[in-house]
């Protein structure tokens, strides 16, 4: 995958850290050449959750097949 410059695509593997899960939506805000671009990870509301550049092979085209959810950034304590 070659993603361009506002480009939505998929996370393909967890980042603990900034609370972002395989799976979720971002959008390229920066290509740093081939292998690297910075995505932008919002809530629902529009506030900015992450920030991060990542490698290409860290992500995926959203395809036809994909569903859009949401999922609370706070995980419930039972």
């Amino acid at each position: 995958m070659t993603p361009q410059l506002l480009d939505v695509v998929v996370l393909e593997r967890d980042i603990p850290p900034q609370g972002l899960r395989r799976g979720d939506l971002g959008a390229v805000v920066e290509v740093y050449g081939p292998d690297h671009v910075a995505v932008e990870f919002v809530a629902a509301s529009g506030r900015t959750q992450a920030l991060v550049t990542l490698r290409t092979s860290d992500l995926r085209a959203v395809s036809d097949t994909d569903l859009v959810s949401v999922r609370s950034m706070i995980e419930s304590r039972a």
